[in-house]
Parts: C-alpha cells; structure tokens; sequence
C-alpha cells in the first residue's frame, strides 16, 4: 500500500520520528524524482557538460551501460533540493558522493537525507546527513554525506 501512494505522488516528505516539525537527529526526508531527455539536455546546457556518454547511444553501451546514463551530478542535485525544502535559506557547504549504480531516464529516484549530527552554532546550526539515491526495488544508486548551516531547526510547512 505504501508503495502504491508512493508511485502516485512523486515529492513526499517522510519524518521518521517526532510529530513536531523540527529537525532532529534522526530523521529522515525524502524526495523522489524522474528525471528526463529534456533534464539532462538542459543541465548540458547549464553546466556546459557536453559529454557523449550521455548523448550518444553508442558510447554507453561501448563502455557496458544499457541505456544513455543521467549525469550523476544532476541526480546527487536531489540532496540540496530536499535540504532547501524543508530549511530555505540553508547554505550548502559539503558533499561528498560515491556513484553505485547507473540511472537512465524514466527511473524513479528516491533522495533521502538522514539528519546524522545537528549543532548550534551562535544562531545558526550546522547539520550533517547522511546522504543517499534509490531507484526501484531499493537499489544503491549514490551514497555519501552532506553538511549544511541551517537557519533554523523548524521544517517549512507544507
């Protein structure tokens, strides 16, 4: 059941503790996303990454992939997307990745941040989490961590 709402709406935000909205070690928040032709074609265009592994279908098959792959940049951009949701005006300061498993258009991707370790810091607070991508049937597809200053520790009603 929890799987059929899952495919019906593509953003949610789980928290796994606490009925309060405020952000404590933890808890986890998550978003899920499809990503398209169209998106990587416009993050080529963005970041000026014009590489033919992704545009060209005989590159990626060369090299052992089944389909064009997305940039994993353009998925691991799930992780401040989500951290800005919940905390706007939060200042991303590190992240490190390590690529898994391939995504190709169409696949839906999980991004998930899991609050590792909060501190107050004057009137602001550095948080770390713990940082990871999904596709279908809980495959790996990035894994890493994350630390961002946050304005505030109360999650964005939505």
């Amino acid at each position: 059941m929890k799987r059929l709402l899952w495919n019906s709406i593509t953003t949610l935000r789980f928290y796994s503790s606490s009925s309060q909205n405020v952000l404590k070690t933890g808890h986890v928040l998550k978003q899920a996303r499809i990503f398209s032709n169209s998106d990587i074609i416009e993050y080529s265009k963005l970041t000026n990454d014009s590489n033919p592994l992704h545009f060209d279908l005989e590159r990626p098959k060369n090299v052992g992939f089944a389909d064009l792959p997305v940039p994993g940049m353009l998925i691991a951009s799930l992780f401040p997307w989500i951290i800005a949701s919940d905390f706007p005006g939060a200042v991303y300061v590190k992240q490190t990745l390590e690529f898994r498993s391939p995504v190709y258009c169409g696949e839906e991707i999980t991004g998930e941040v899991h609050a590792s370790n909060i501190r107050q810091m004057k009137e602001k607070y550095m948080a770390k989490f713990i940082t990871k991508c999904f596709k279908d049937g809980g495959v790996l597809v990035i894994d890493g961590e994350a630390t961002a200053i946050l304005p505030t520790l109360a999650m964005k009603q939505t």
